[in-house]
Formats: C-alpha cells, sequence, structure tokens
C-alpha cells in the first residue's frame, strides 16, 4: 500500500503536459513533498532535535520502524531519506511479497552494493511477515547490504521480533492534526489554482470526515474540486454529496486496546461523560457489546469491589438485558451500566488484597493449616490432636471467637484494608470491631 504523497521514481516523468491518453495524476500525487522539510505533522521526529533530523545532520541513518496510522506519511518519509542519503530506494509489501520476492530483492541489493551503491528497503506493513520472514531480514541488516525501513500501523512491541526490533529504531508518527490538515488542503487549494466551494464550517466537516488521515483529505479534496457548483456548499450540502468515513478501529489491533483502557480509565476516574465516549467509539467502531459486558463485570469488582457491591449485580443485569433484546436496544442497558460505574465509589481494595494473598500463598508454601480447624473424622485423627481447642464461633457471647485460623508460627498478615468510601465504610468498621474482639481474646 502506498502511503502519504509517495515521491515517483527517480526516473519516471517529468512533470509537465500530460500526453494524450495518459491517466491524470492524482491530487495527492502533484502535491507530494520534494524535502523532509515539507511533510506536514511530524516536525517533532524531521526538526533538527527530533530523531530523524538528528540522524540526517550527522550522517548516520539507521535502520528504521515507522509506526503510525494511515495517511501519516509513512512511504513518503521512507522515500525522502533515500533521496537525503543517496541510497537507492526500493519498495515492497508484506502483503504481496513471499520468499522467492525477498531473494530476489536481497540479491539485487548484494549486487548494487559491490558497485559502491548502497539500498534503502521499505517494507510496508512489514508486521505481517512472520517470524521466520522476520528474522530474514537480520544477516542482511548487519552486514549493510540493505538499510530496513519498515512500516506498521500495529504496535511492534506485540508484532515484530524482539530481534528486529534491537536492530532498528521505532518512530512514532503522529495522526494529523485538524491544523495539518487545514494545511494540506491549502496546499491542494494552491496546486488547483482555486479555493473549495465550501463555507468555512463545511470545510471543517470536510477536515472532520478525514479523521486525521491525510491521504483520504486530498481523496475528499479532489472529489469536491469536480464539482461544479454555484456558490458554497455549507455543511449539510457537503454531507448530502459525501460519505463520512468509518472510524479507524481494529478489534484485534491497537485501536480495540487503546479505547477499552481508555473506557477503563474513564470509569475509574468517575468520569461517565468521556466512559461513555469510549463506549460509543467501541460500539460504532464494531466491537461486540459482549465483549463490552464482559470488560464492564471486570471494572466492578477491579475498581469498585466492595465499595459497591450493588455494581456487579448492575453489570450482569445489563449483560442479560443485552442477550434478551440483542441490538441496539439492549446496548442502552450496557450504557447504564457505564454511567453506574462511573459514578460509584471507588475501591481496589478487595483487589490489593487478593494479590496479597496470593503473594502471601507463594512465599508461605505448603504450612499446613493449624489442628484446632482441621475436621477429625476418624479416631486416628483425634489422636492426632485434629481438632482439639477448636472453639465453636457461635457459642461465643458474640458470635466471634477471635481464634488464630492462620499456620502454626505464621504472623498474621494485613491483607484487606478498606477504604473509607461507599460501602466500605461499614466493612471497615466490622473489621475494626472484629479486631478489637481478637485483642480483648488474646488478652
Amino acid at each position: 500500500m502506498s502511503d502519504l504523497f509517495d515521491r515517483p521514481p527517480q526516473n519516471g516523468a517529468p512533470d509537465g503536459p500530460r500526453k494524450a491518453g495518459a491517466a491524470p495524476r492524482p491530487l495527492a500525487d502533484r502535491i507530494r513533498p520534494a524535502a523532509l522539510s515539507e511533510v506536514i505533522g511530524q516536525e517533532h521526529v524531521l526538526g533538527p532535535d527530533g530523531p530523524l533530523g538528528a540522524m540526517l545532520a550527522a550522517g548516520s541513518l539507521s535502520s528504521l520502524i515507522l509506526w503510525g496510522p494511515p495517511g501519516v506519511g509513512k512511504t513518503t518519509i521512507a522515500r525522502l531519506l533515500a533521496d537525503a542519503t543517496d541510497l537507492t530506494f526500493v519498495q515492497i509489501s508484506a502483503i504481496f511479497s513471499g520468499v522467492p520476492e525477498l531473494r530476489k530483492v536481497f540479491e539485487a541489493a548484494k549486487l548494487r552494493r559491490s558497485q559502491g551503491q548502497g539500498t534503502l528497503l521499505f517494507v510496508d506493513e512489514i508486521h505481517r511477515f512472520n517470524k521466520a520472514q522476520q528474522d530474514g531480514f537480520l544477516p542482511h541488516m548487519e552486514d549493510g547490504t540493505i538499510l530496513l525501513v519498515g512500516a506498521t500501523t500495529e504496535n511492534p512491541s506485540f508484532e515484530l521480533n524482539a530481534a528486529l526490533l534491537s536492530r532498528s529504531q521505532v518512530i512514532v508518527l503522529n495522526r494529523l492534526t485538524p491544523a495539518d490538515l487545514e494545511r494540506l488542503v491549502q496546499r491542494a487549494e494552491q496546486e488547483a489554482g482555486r479555493p473549495l466551494p465550501l463555507t468555512a464550517p463545511a470545510r471543517e466537516a470536510l477536515i472532520e470526515m478525514a479523521d486525521g488521515d491525510g491521504r483520504a483529505a486530498l481523496n475528499l479534496v479532489e472529489q469536491v474540486l469536480a464539482w461544479k457548483v454555484e456558490g458554497k456548499l455549507d455543511p449539510q450540502a457537503l454531507a448530502q454529496r459525501l460519505m463520512r468515513r468509518a472510524a479507524k478501529y481494529d478489534k484485534s489491533g491497537d485501536e480495540h486496546f487503546n479505547l477499552i483502557s481508555a473506557l477503563h480509565k474513564s470509569v475509574r476516574g468517575s468520569d461517565p461523560d468521556a466512559a461513555l465516549y469510549w463506549f460509543a467509539r467501541m460500539l460504532e467502531g464494531g466491537e461486540d457489546p459482549r465483549y463490552l459486558a464482559r470488560r464492564l463485570v471486570r471494572m466492578a469488582v477491579e475498581d469498585i469491589g466492595l465499595a459497591d457491591p450493588q455494581c456487579q449485580t448492575q453489570c450482569l443485569h445489563a449483560w442479560e438485558i443485552y442477550e434478551r433484546l440483542g441490538s441496539p436496544e439492549g446496548e442502552l442497558a450496557l450504557a447504564q451500566a457505564v454511567i453506574y460505574l462511573a459514578l460509584a465509589p471507588k475501591s481496589n481494595a478487595g483487589y490489593v488484597a487478593y494479590k496479597a494473598a496470593r503473594a502471601e500463598a507463594r512465599r508461605s508454601g505448603s504450612e499446613p493449616p493449624p489442628k484446632h480447624i482441621l475436621n477429625a473424622p476418624t479416631r486416628l485423627m483425634k489422636d492426632q490432636g485434629y481438632g482439639a481447642g477448636y472453639a465453636y464461633d457461635h457459642d461465643a457471647e458474640d458470635g466471634f471467637s477471635g481464634q488464630d485460623y492462620f499456620p502454626e508460627g505464621m504472623r498474621r498478615p494485613l491483607l484487606y484494608q478498606p477504604v473509607e468510601r461507599g460501602f466500605e465504610r461499614e466493612l471497615k468498621k466490622r473489621l475494626e470491631f472484629f479486631a478489637r474482639l481478637r485483642d480483648k481474646r488474646r488478652t
């Protein structure tokens, strides 16, 4: 796949009058940058203090992984890096290339190297190569046959081999902001020699439709410029002529994990509006409501717990309602659960206590329970002291014996520490009450 502002091969035909019958050049092709300084929206990596700017200033370019969403300039930057370092630019796509194609690329690069010419190999969608294919790049990177520049929309930490990452620098490219897209639109208008026939609100709507994707923005601009209209179109007229792009969302990729993290942290942060927004973003992206229902139950247990035990019931009921009603009616029940969770008192005391108990269990190993709380169904077990001295709590005046239930010789740990919020205020009072009784029994 090509990226924003791909430059044509160096031996391509120069700009000029188009030959009769030749296909028209797309707008994005006509206004692609001729230098890295013309790339929009990535100043943080291309500027003098950015990683790529510093590499070029030092005359030492390493292998790179360009990580960013579609339409932010990955291919463009790779081409311009090849120009800036006098390397031959070779582009392949992991979608369409296999081992035979890679062998040909490496052999051609070796031949160039023997003739004193280096190769910048740009691999689009590099995360789609399997482990063995990724490992195949390593010897050619190490001996200098190629300088690898990979492009990916997925998190390299999860999708690329550690060996490949250790030999490359990951460069994070940003989604284009509305201001970046406005600069891009202005550049397109300058190339076209006329402004877009849009009112200011319609212009903002068009930029919003691009959703941070420069290539998409230019495609929209090209469509609008092709219309023959009188006057300027308002947002409603624009919406009738253009379809809004679907939001970028991959149910198994970065956007999935980023958005569920945003939803979870918004609930934890007691912000129902933000929580509803991220919940809606996931639904609009096609997320399975059952996945969201399951995650809501987890939030109720992990971040609210006994501060409001009703949260778990609310979430389970919302899940059941969704199963009975289906979409879209059942999603309202899940939305109400989101609001309830966000506004509930928060406590992770139960979660912390559980993790502490697991750690204590690992530390103590196979220590047996004290004999006084073991059952003794046989005479032999009674003779061994099983059950001897056990105090039946219901026989105590206040229903509390205060006996020690931890292994003999083990110091009593403090695991559950409720907070002063919600129902846990009451649980804290109970905990302190039993602690006082326990101390009284011991003395």
